[in-house]
C-alpha cells in the first residue's frame, strides 16, 4: 500500500471519527420499569372529606445509569388514561379541561435530578422536574428506606410527595377539590438474575 493511500485512509478514519454522533461516546445505560408490578397513583380530597384515589394505568419509564455512576429516573404517564377508582364521572373530569386536559396535554412527565444508588436503599429526598400541562416545575419526593437488599428488584421502591395543582394551571373546581395532590409510587425494575 502506498504512502498516499495509507495517508488517505488515516485521514478518512479521522474524519469519520470526528463527525460520528457523540451519543456513541457517552451512551446511557437504562433499565426499564417493570409495568406488571409498578403502580403510580395519587389522591385528592374533596371539601366534604371524601378521598379520591386515582392512578395512571398506562405509563413508561426507566432508570438511567449516567457516566459518573449516578442514576436518573424518567417517567411518562398517560393523562388520557388516568382513572379515579370507582368514579366514572370524576375520571372524565380529571381527563378534561379542568384538570389534565388530556386531549391537549396527553402526558405527565417526571425526570429526576441525578442521585446516588444509596438513596434507593437508605431513603431520602429525590428532586426533579415534573411537567403537567406543559408547565415544568421542580418538585421533591421522598423515597422510603428499603426493606430488602436489592430494592426495585426484590421489593418495591416506595416514594411519595405532594404538589399544588394550581401551580400547573389545574385551577378549576378549587371550591370542591383540594389544591394539594399527593402522588405515590411503588416501583419495580425489570428482573435481574443474580
Amino acid at each position: 500500500m502506498s504512502f498516499a493511500t495509507t495517508s488517505a485512509s488515516l485521514l478518512f478514519c479521522a474524519f469519520a471519527a470526528a463527525t460520528a454522533p457523540a451519543a456513541h461516546a457517552a451512551e446511557i445505560d437504562a433499565t426499564e420499569i417493570d409495568q406488571r408490578h409498578t403502580r403510580i397513583g395519587f389522591t385528592l380530597k374533596t371539601r366534604w372529606g371524601q378521598v379520591l384515589r386515582g392512578h395512571f394505568p398506562r405509563y413508561s419509564g426507566r432508570i438511567e445509569t449516567l457516566d459518573d455512576g449516578l442514576h436518573r429516573v424518567h417517567l411518562r404517564m398517560s393523562a388520557k388514561d388516568v382513572e379515579i377508582v370507582g368514579h366514572a364521572n370524576y375520571t372524565g373530569m380529571t381527563r378534561g379541561r379542568g384538570f389534565f386536559e388530556a386531549d391537549r396535554f396527553p402526558e405527565v412527565e417526571f425526570v429526576s435530578e441525578p442521585y446516588p444508588s444509596a438513596l434507593i436503599a437508605q431513603g431520602g429526598k429525590l428532586a426533579g422536574e415534573l411537567t403537567i400541562r406543559d408547565v415544568r416545575r421542580r418538585e421533591t419526593f421522598v423515597i422510603e428506606r428499603s426493606t430488602c437488599t436489592r430494592p426495585a428488584y426484590d421489593c418495591d421502591v416506595m416514594a411519595s410527595g405532594s404538589v399544588r395543582r394550581t401551580d400547573y394551571g389545574v385551577d378549576r373546581w378549587t371550591f370542591a377539590v383540594s389544591d394539594h395532590v399527593r402522588f405515590t409510587l411503588r416501583l419495580r425494575l425489570e428482573g435481574r438474575d443474580e
